[in-house]
């Protein structure tokens, strides 16, 4: 018994058509007959990963929990000297100018885990989990586990200014990651694991099931197909469920009721966002800006986040409200208990302190800081506004909504994700409208004025390109029957290497193909033989080229789709396919090569070039006549 017969078969584990295989055990017989297969929607495999992502989902929400309460309880050790889980504010401490140490302390410490744990804890984390994801076949180290949530508790704890969000994702994706690297799955189906345990993370801290979902497959999957869809959802509903259990099921965010958007509001609503879109532009530039400078520092990048500290406990003494997560701020903006002063204000300095530690390179989350910014910078335009055209109906606490939303949906190109995470944050339906459009006009400036998003720069000038679309694949909706040569030269198996060299040397159509499929005197296929073949000096000229044959036959059926087809050529290491009859597999009526397929990828291409009217109101004017030149 060989090691393969250990396991599954390909087609044991895919089904010929879109359903679930009826015999698995024809797989090795399929197999050993060369037999394509199709690529099922789901099939056991799906379900083993979406059994595994629901527990997963349940730890993963039990650990954003206690992340939550582990910065709780630091933040209240560090500014008020007291044991206490509950997450509070740095505002009201009575430290004076001592408060600037308490960053500093915690840039300290975070500097050394990154150096002597692991440097994967610097930065927010999403972009990390997009890195694993691209170039290491979703592989995270297994100390991270740990080192990312506890590093991330002390940089907030001691007065970062950043959101849990990012470290909790972070972790869920590593906690999905070290499951998939014990179980023996493939990389595709890690990547999905990693993506459900971030997820769950965010929905585990957020109670934003859909939101989470949307997030893993436009940061993440970069894919949307149910195969990954499926276990990723599962573990966002999971987590949300555990986190009402652990009797936190009201919504993250207060909003008042609010009101149906008149059509004037809504005109004003998509200028707020495309304003906002502006405003991302210069937030993700600024960042790496920052880093940049802090790149040139002649000391070791351990002690760059102490530096960056320095500023944001300076701030934080003026401003105490900059300091931490900062939650309570997104409500006050939202709810509008803040002079529009303050708010502007808040909105600075928080951009100002967040944008500084974040380069540094110290361990914290974005959204947080960004709804924050983004929240201020929409209650001040929507004061504007209301000030400017009064008949418009502008609402503040929308136009808050809007610039919470749309500043994240500019700086991540999460458009979907930023409009459904504000929503389920705040479970307003009639904000719904005017998150859409404000999102939608802050992602078109964005799209317009920046290439890549702040999850994506810092990947991005490592040479890695990041999928940034997700477009239908035209081989999967071509069959072989449409392009496929029906015109096939077929060689007898008696016939002899001299006499087929002969025929190609005359260089008539038939005898210009680079492969030839042989037959036998009933005309059952034998296999298929190249050029390399017939001129190989080693091969006697008076030998029968049947004898050549050194592989079965690799067929498929006119109606297999070109991605199959594609997908079969990469497998079997083949340039081309002979097509078989359906009734008859061992009777070839046609071959498809390569080139046949680039071909038809062709067809993407015209796509994209614009046509001519099909419909025109105007009548258009024949094409003139050229002149023949006379002769002098």
């Amino acid at each position: 018994m060989t090691d393969n017969d250990n396991h599954d078969h390909p087609v044991q584990q895919a089904g010929t058509t879109d359903a679930l295989p009826l015999s698995p055990s024809l797989g090795p017989a399929l197999q050993a007959a060369r037999v394509p297969f199709h690529s099922s929607l789901v099939d056991r495999r799906v379900l083993f990963i979406s059994l595994i992502s629901i527990p997963l989902a349940v730890v993963a929400a039990f650990v954003a929990k206690a992340l939550v309460v582990l910065i709780g309880t630091i933040t209240g050790v560090s500014f008020f000297g007291r044991f206490s889980p509950v997450l509070t504010a740095p505002v009201g401490n009575h430290l004076g100018w001592w408060i600037v140490l308490i960053p500093v302390a915690g840039g300290i410490i975070v500097g050394l885990m990154a150096r002597y744990g692991s440097a994967g804890i610097r930065g927010h984390g999403i972009p990390e989990a997009m890195e694993r994801v691209l170039l290491h076949e979703s592989r995270v180290p297994a100390r991270l586990t740990f080192l990312k949530p506890l590093s991330a508790a002390i940089a907030i704890g001691t007065g970062g200014p950043f959101g849990a969000e990012g470290p909790i994702i972070a972790t869920g994706g590593a906690l999905g990651s070290l499951i998939g690297q014990i179980l023996r799955i493939t990389a595709i189906e890690r990547k999905t694991l990693l993506a459900a345990g971030a997820a769950a993370g965010m929905a585990g801290i957020f109670g934003t099931p859909v939101a989470a979902v949307l997030l893993a497959v436009e940061l993440l999957l970069f894919e949307f197909r149910p195969r990954s869809f499926i276990p990723v959802a599962l573990a966002s509903t999971v987590a949300t469920g555990t986190r009402f259990t652990l009797h936190m099921p009201y919504p993250v965010f207060q909003l008042p009721a609010l009101a149906q958007p008149s059509l004037a509001a809504m005109a004003l609503y998509l200028l707020i966002g495309a304003v906002v879109g502006a405003a991302s532009v210069g937030v993700t530039r600024a960042v790496y800006g920052i880093e940049d400078l802090f790149a040139k520092l002649p000391i070791h990048w351990t002690w760059w986040p102490a530096i960056g500290a320095i500023p944001v406990g300076i701030i934080g003494h003026f401003a105490p409200r900059t300091l931490g997560v900062g939650y309570e701020n997104i409500s006050d903006i939202l709810m509008s208990r803040l002079t529009l002063w303050v708010a502007a204000t808040l909105c600075l300095l928080k951009f100002i302190s967040w944008a500084i530690a974040l380069g540094s390179g110290t361990s914290g989350g974005t959204l947080a800081p960004l709804f924050t910014i983004g929240g201020g910078l929409g209650m001040v335009l929507g004061a504007g506004a209301a000030r400017i055209f009064p008949f418009a109906g502008v609402d503040p606490h929308v136009a808050a909504l809007i610039g919470m939303a749309a500043l994240f949906a500019g700086a991540s190109r999460g458009l979907l994700t930023s409009a459904v995470f504000a929503y389920e944050t705040t479970l307003q339906p009639l904000g719904l409208l005017p998150l859409l459009g404000g999102c939608t006009t802050a992602y078109f400036i964005s799209c317009l004025l920046m290439r890549n998003t702040i999850m994506t720069e810092k990947i991005a000038r490592r040479g890695v390109d990041v999928p940034s679309e997700y477009l239908s694949d035209l081989l999967a909706f071509l069959k072989v029957s449409q392009v496929a040569s029906s015109k096939v030269t077929v060689l007898s198996a008696n016939e002899t290497v001299q006499s087929i060299r002969h025929r190609l040397s005359t260089g008539q159509p038939d005898w210009t193909h680079q492969g030839y499929p042989v037959a036998d005197a009933d005309g059952n296929l034998l296999g298929v033989l190249t050029l390399r073949d017939f001129h190989d000096p080693n091969h006697d000229p008076g030998r029968p080229v049947g004898e050549l044959i050194h592989r079965p036959p690799i067929t498929v059926s006119p109606d297999t789709t070109l991605r199959d087809a594609a997908n079969e050529m990469i497998l079997q290491d083949v340039g081309r396919l002979v097509v078989a009859d359906p009734a008859n597999r061992r009777r070839a009526i046609g071959i498809i090569t390569r080139s046949d397929l680039l071909r038809a990828q062709r067809r993407a291409l015209d796509d994209m070039i614009p046509a001519e009217p099909a419909v025109s109101w105007r009548r258009r004017k024949p094409p003139a006549k050229i002149k023949a030149i006379e002769p002098p």
